[in-house]
């Protein structure tokens, strides 16, 4: 929940069996506290372990074990053409876990979010509000992005398939260094 709102949601990809969760860093702003909701409907407490604005990447933990992970493929890989799926929680959870699929639309786009220039990926595969934080993943079933755009018309013309996510690389990098130390090293903080 957020200070003026009573509820926010988004999607998160659990990616240790003991419990750490990735998300978007823009998803938790200003959050006081987490809930995470599995598909079987069981909920859970999170804590924040760390959150950087420049990857958009945030990193929670549950208490406990053998919770089941997502495996993390290497979106270096990627091509474009390649098939891939985004799954989420598209406008909240009337639709969680709604699957869409696509395919890579351009490698290492260069677009600034919030005032950070990030090199993305690009898909056509549907994104709605509640789709970021949740995962892209290729023909395998491994995890090579996380959403967390779309491009949105001005007020005479909607866009369509054209979303974004952050390569599984990146993400990596970052979850490491915010478990480790719970900031990333190199960007400046107060």
């Amino acid at each position: 929940s957020r200070g003026g709102e009573p509820y926010s949601s988004g999607t998160g990809v659990v990616f240790t069996e003991d419990g750490y969760i990735i998300t978007n860093a823009h998803i938790i702003a200003g959050c006081d506290g987490v809930t995470v909701t599995f598909m079987d409907g069981t909920e859970l407490g999170a804590l924040l372990v760390g959150s950087d604005t420049a990857s958009d990447i945030a990193v929670l933990k549950m208490e406990g074990r053998g919770f089941p992970f997502a495996y993390f493929g290497d979106s270096d890989t990627l091509r474009v053409g390649d098939e891939v799926a985004a799954i989420g929680n598209p406008l909240g959870s009337a639709y969680a876990g709604t699957m869409t699929d696509g395919i890579i639309s351009a490698i290492n786009r260069n677009v600034s979010n919030n005032g950070h220039n990030m090199t993305l990926l690009q898909t056509n595969a549907a994104l709605n509000e509640g789709n970021s934080g949740g995962p892209l993943v290729n023909s395998f079933g491994q995890v090579v992005g996380i959403t967390n755009m779309k491009i949105m018309g001005a007020f005479t013309y909607s866009v369509e398939g054209i979303g974004f996510a952050i390569p599984s690389r990146a993400v990596k990098e970052t979850a490491d260094q915010l478990i480790a130390q719970g900031f990333v090293s190199g960007n400046p903080s107060i």
